[in-house]
């Protein structure tokens, strides 16, 4: 049983971009607390999606990426009596961000062959166009929360 609640970090903006959002996604991406690595791929990542559209503001796609891999609804477990539900509920936004951001990198650290920063430019332009591996993860997460509805009432 959880005693405190968690504080938030202050994250301090992308020096590059003066995004909060950049500097997350590179947090997520870094190994190791090698972060002037993942900011190169990054920036790689930046350069190969300004390539593949030009003329479109690259902070734009990928905002349009995340809101696309974002869930509404998920599915938490809930014991009742002696069975477990699955009881959908909705997200909350941090967790949102963070889900998408998880099921991009995920999906595009789970191609194999080219850099890191190839398969994370074609999984945000993906993303983008509503395909993808992030965006079948949210589709599962969704029909798994439907399929799950007539448990709703026991979120409480």
């Amino acid at each position: 049983m959880r005693r405190k609640r968690h504080k938030k970090q202050n994250t301090k903006p992308d020096p590059m971009y003066q995004s909060l959002l950049v500097e997350k996604i590179t947090n997520y991406i870094m190994f190791d607390g090698k972060k002037s690595t993942a900011r190169r791929v990054m920036q790689k990542t930046f350069d190969e999606i300004a390539k593949a559209r030009k003329g479109e503001d690259v902070l734009a796609v990928l905002d349009t990426a995340i809101k696309n891999a974002s869930p509404a609804i998920e599915v938490r477990p809930r014991r009742v009596g002696g069975a477990t539900y699955q009881i959908p509920r909705e997200v909350s936004a941090d967790r949102r961000l963070s889900l998408s951001l998880r099921w991009i990198i995920g999906a595009a650290r789970a191609k194999k062959g080219k850099p890191m920063a190839d398969r994370l430019a074609e999984e945000i332009l993906l993303a983008a166009k509503n395909e993808g591996a992030a965006i079948k993860k949210k589709q599962d997460t969704h029909r798994m929360a439907e399929a799950n509805r007539a448990f709703a009432h026991f979120a409480w």
